[in-house]
């Protein structure tokens, strides 16, 4: 009942804001959509340059999985939009695993994470794929025991100050570097900023279709600033009817409006990310747009915040072209070398 209570709110809240805003580049009434210059950091892992290089190169060595041969970055990978481009992630010696690989961008600024939520900081969640016997498959302590007997030893003395590796220091590495993984400057942010001519006028168009609540109703779920609220919804997609759903959300708290919820993703370089959804069944934005306007598939136990939308063709077209814009230019990524 207070999941439900708090998903009307957000309703209410939403619709509020959408009435009062101004649709002309660098209007006070956007800048909610304007993410911090500087991400969420825990008072016990301040970010610093040596945490940051320890990360990346802890990211991107495959010696952390069991077999030696798949690394963090093999499924949230630079090369596709911090994802891995397939439908549903590949696992221990490729194993097809149930659920989409996530984006890490900008997870710095979400308050829980995975597609379950059963992890709430990015310290907690970088270690749980390596411990996974279905993922990465990694012992542990077999693990503390190369990164001590390899050169990685000068590189966490750098980060932390002294010689002690272990899982805490781990995880506050990779999570330093996923920190770094943040998309904020895209021609929309540019607009919201004051650029006129960041936005076409037909992705103007699709913003007003996406916080309409009588159109698009986006915001209501991919709210301000990160386009996400960090919460989970049943958007009643066709594999919630298989004869034994993934139940999502419900597996970490057992409440029916959680039975097939996941969590809501940002939509922020959303064009890098293909395909969509938690079960990758989306293979455009179009398509998603498509699942969205005849208010889902399966309707038991739908979000209520999921229902039909009145869209034109066209209006589906600005839809789309709005999402294009949340998509910050991308720069050159290199990427680490690692110890011996």
């Amino acid at each position: 009942m207070k999941t439900l209570l708090c998903a009307l709110c957000v309703l209410i809240s939403t619709n509020l804001l959408a009435e009062e805003y101004v649709f002309e580049a660098g209007h006070p009434s956007l800048k909610e959509w304007l993410l911090p210059a500087e991400v969420p950091t825990p008072d016990d892992n301040p970010l610093t340059k040596e945490k940051i290089e320890l990360g990346k190169m802890l990211f991107f060595d495959p010696r952390l999985s069991g077999d030696g041969n798949m690394s963090c970055g093999t499924c949230h990978s630079p090369l596709f939009g911090w994802s891995d481009g397939q439908a549903t992630a590949r696992g221990h010696k490729s194993m097809v695993l149930g659920r989409a690989s996530p984006v890490i961008t900008n997870t710095a600024y979400n308050d829980i994470q995975m597609w379950d939520g059963r992890e709430q900081t990015l310290e907690d969640q970088s270690i749980g794929p390596m411990r996974n016997s279905a993922e990465m498959n990694m012992d542990i302590p077999k693990l503390v025991q190369f990164l001590k007997s390899s050169d990685y030893q000068q590189h966490f003395k750098n980060a932390f100050g002294s010689d002690e590796i272990g899982v805490e220091q781990i995880a506050k590495a990779l999570a330093s570097f996923e920190r770094t993984v943040v998309s904020r400057n895209s021609p929309f942010d540019a607009w919201v900023r004051g650029d006129k001519n960041a936005l076409t006028e037909q992705q103007i168009r699709g913003f007003k279709v996406f916080v309409d609540p009588k159109k698009g109703n986006c915001a209501v779920c991919h709210s301000a600033p990160n386009f996400t609220d960090n919460g989970f919804h049943n958007l009643g997609l066709a594999s919630y009817g298989n004869e034994n759903p993934d139940l999502g959300r419900y597996t970490q708290r057992p409440l029916k409006l959680m039975k097939g919820a996941f969590k809501t993703p940002t939509i922020r370089d959303i064009t890098l990310s293909a395909p969509y959804f938690h079960d990758g069944s989306a293979n455009t934005l179009d398509e998603v747009v498509e699942h969205y306007a005849k208010g889902g598939v399966v309707k038991d136990n739908l979000s209520p915040n999921m229902k039909a939308l009145n869209l034109t063709e066209q209006e589906k077209l600005d839809l789309v072209a709005f999402m294009e814009s949340l998509t910050t230019p991308r720069k050159e990524f290199v990427l680490p070398i690692l110890p011996l």
